[in-house]
């Protein structure tokens, strides 16, 4: 079982539930500086880094499993970043539409409870392979 590849989908679904973890976590912080003078929206961008390590693990021929199975994980790296730097709603400089907030909490909210449900489905697959 060690080796075999068996837990490779497991560990692309933690690095992705871990992202949006940390994603919710920014979103969080921006609604809660919605009346903070100066501040700036931040957000998360991960999915592109895993499509790119996903694209990299193998060619166009190359099934999904043989790309998760070869996948380099620390490719699929979580950068925060400033997003509209330059762009401010109100004369305070701030940036954070709070109903915009509300979106993207709410969403990121599905994609991790489709992730985490994922998982689940997983060692549940694992573990009916073992009984």
């Amino acid at each position: 079982m060690f080796g075999s590849g068996a837990f490779d989908y497991v560990d692309v679904l933690k690095k992705a539930a871990d992202a949006s973890y940390y994603r919710n976590e920014i979103l969080s912080n921006n609604v809660a500086n919605v009346d903070t003078p100066g501040y700036k929206r931040k957000d998360l961008e991960f999915e592109e880094h895993l499509n790119r390590a996903l694209e990299r693990a193998g060619d166009m021929n190359s099934t999904l499993s043989e790309k998760v199975h070869n996948v380099d994980l620390s490719d699929a790296k979580m950068v925060a970043y400033i997003d509209d730097g330059d762009l401010s709603y109100r004369l305070d400089d701030n940036n954070v539409d709070i109903a915009r907030e509300e979106v993207e909490l709410a969403s990121n909210q599905l994609v991790y409870n489709g992730l985490v449900d994922s998982m689940t489905q997983e060692f549940s697959r694992i573990k009916s392979v073992l009984t």
